[in-house]
């Protein structure tokens, strides 16, 4: 079995587009700001032997506010610009009920079973209290990203860092 490191997108990846305290994703392919450090984190990550798989939620799909081709170009986009090995997208609301929308870890058990990866061995890497308790439900150890927006604080993660390159550091440093 094989180790991954599962990344949020928005806030992680790429800036999230913050208005009256709350995360929102980019609107198009060309406002997305991949964040300072992304790249050479995530080639860092995978050269150490770990498989890479963005878990992002996309509920503006479900509302109408994003379009789902505008959703996938931006993962093609990122795809040519790193080493990611997979992307699952949950494109459903809180009110779907459904097991992929984090905090739930639907997302990562079905990456883990279609991957053949250990989740106690992984890691997820989020900046949002939805990320840290789906890595946690999951099995994995968890890094949260950034401070915090107005909404309910993360908890019980393994570390806290301000980026992903830092976050790939200290990843990196936990190597079994």
């Amino acid at each position: 079995m094989t180790r991954a490191v599962f990344l949020d997108r928005d806030g992680v990846i790429n800036a999230s587009v913050v208005r009256d305290g709350k995360p929102y994703p980019p609107e198009s392919v060309e406002a997305m700001v991949v964040l300072p450090g992304v790249v050479e984190a995530t080639q860092a990550l995978s050269r150490a032997g770990f498989r890479l798989v963005v878990i992002t939620n996309q509920p503006d799909v479900a509302t109408g506010r994003q379009r789902r081709e505008v959703v996938d170009a931006i993962h093609a986009r990122l795809q040519v610009l790193m080493p990611l090995d997979d992307i699952r997208v949950c494109v459903h609301t809180d009110a779907d009920r459904c097991d992929c929308r984090k905090p739930k870890p639907g997302m990562l058990l079905a990456a883990a079973r279609d991957g053949d990866i250990d989740l106690a061995r992984s890691f997820m890497v989020g900046d949002r209290w939805r990320d840290i308790e789906a890595g946690r439900a999951a099995g994995c150890r968890t890094v949260l990203v950034g401070p915090g927006y107005e909404e309910r604080r993360a908890e019980g993660y393994d570390a806290a860092v301000a980026s992903l390159a830092e976050a790939s550091a200290w990843i990196l440093s936990q190597q079994d």
